[in-house]
């Protein structure tokens, strides 16, 4: 399993985004298997579809949600139940500066994808216990 982040899937889902291409190249690995199915957190789907409206429109942002929310390669996470561990994660951090959202990947990533995150987000990497994919340049 693999956690996919917001920053992923705006890149992929977004023609003009500076990851675009390299988005799309994961995204070739990730549906033929590679890493397996992928976690999409509640929090990652209101970022990615916040993202795409401000960027491109409603009827991108909603296209986009409901292939996420439909994909069979995807396991959706609700996050309700992680809220008291996302913020005790995000209130404690030291030497990063994850947002609420990043915190909870993270959280997630160690308790149920071996640490694994699908990301072009640095701040990540700051984080020993977690594997970051794409590897840094």
């Amino acid at each position: 399993m693999i956690v996919l982040d917001s920053s992923f899937l705006i890149g992929f889902y977004n023609e003009r985004d500076t990851h675009h291409i390299a988005a799309s190249a994961f995204m070739d690995r990730f549906l033929a298997g590679k890493w397996g199915r992928g976690l999409l957190l509640e929090y990652v789907f209101l970022e990615v579809t916040t993202v795409l409206i401000l960027r491109r429109d409603l009827s991108t942002a909603t296209r986009v949600g409901r292939i996420l929310l439909d994909a069979e390669e995807l396991e959706f996470v609700p996050c309700s139940d992680l809220f008291v561990e996302a913020f005790e994660g995000f209130s404690n951090q030291v030497g990063t500066s994850l947002s609420f959202t990043d915190a909870a990947i993270a959280s997630v990533a160690r308790n149920r994808a071996e640490g694994q995150i699908l990301s072009f987000d640095e701040e990540f990497r700051r984080i020993p216990s977690l594997r970051i994919t794409p590897a840094s340049n």
